[in-house]
């Protein structure tokens, strides 16, 4: 027999089939680079790429007397199994156990932000509610409606400068009380 550098593939094959291990190793060193640099096209990941042809010779290995040298190239049937192996990587590694899944941040707000914020929100409403109606009005027509002070002064038919009054009297009104409400809430009896 010719030495392993020099016999060709098919008769190296032969002999991994008959269990030879030099065979085999011979098979393994000629075709490893050529393997890996196709594995890698595929996988796009060193790791994943060395994974896939391990598991591709070692494939080689186990079902050595599969291979029937009939017509088709050893290298055919090498580059078909380490394509096969690496488009099995990349569905894997699409579909990880959950337990292996990066943990995405909710982009809704917390919980507990969402509830302060609701809380705010029905504090704000109770003091507004509680504030004379013409203030209460200034308040709605200038935040809520988004129109001007001059605006506003001609729906509630009073001076830009009566209408600046109200809104000054509803927001030290309204922050008084979320001030007195917070203290309240922490318990805070003064």
């Amino acid at each position: 027999m010719k030495g392993f550098d020099e016999a060709d593939d098919e008769t190296l094959m032969a002999g991994t089939a008959a269990g030879d291990r030099a065979s085999y190793d011979a098979l393994v060193r000629r075709h490893l680079r050529r393997s890996l640099a196709l594995a890698r096209r595929i996988v796009a990941s060193d790791a994943d790429a060395e994974e896939v042809v391990q598991d591709a010779f070692l494939r080689i290995w186990t079902h050595a007397d599969r291979w029937r040298g009939d017509g088709t190239r050893f290298t055919t049937w090498l580059y078909r199994i380490v394509v096969n192996r690496a488009i099995d990587q990349r569905r894997r590694r699409n579909f990880r156990p959950l337990e292996e899944a990066a943990e995405v941040p909710d982009p809704a707000a917390a919980a507990d932000t969402a509830i302060a914020a609701r809380e705010m929100a029905a504090a704000v409403d109770a003091a507004i509610a509680a504030l004379p109606e013409r203030q209460r009005a200034a308040l709605s027509l200038c935040y809520y409606q988004g129109m001007s002070c001059a605006q506003a002064s001609e729906v509630l038919q009073v001076s830009i400068p009566a209408m600046e009054s109200l809104l000054v009297r509803a927001r030290r009104m309204v922050r008084s009380r979320l001030h007195f409400m917070n203290r309240q809430k922490d318990g805070d009896p003064t």
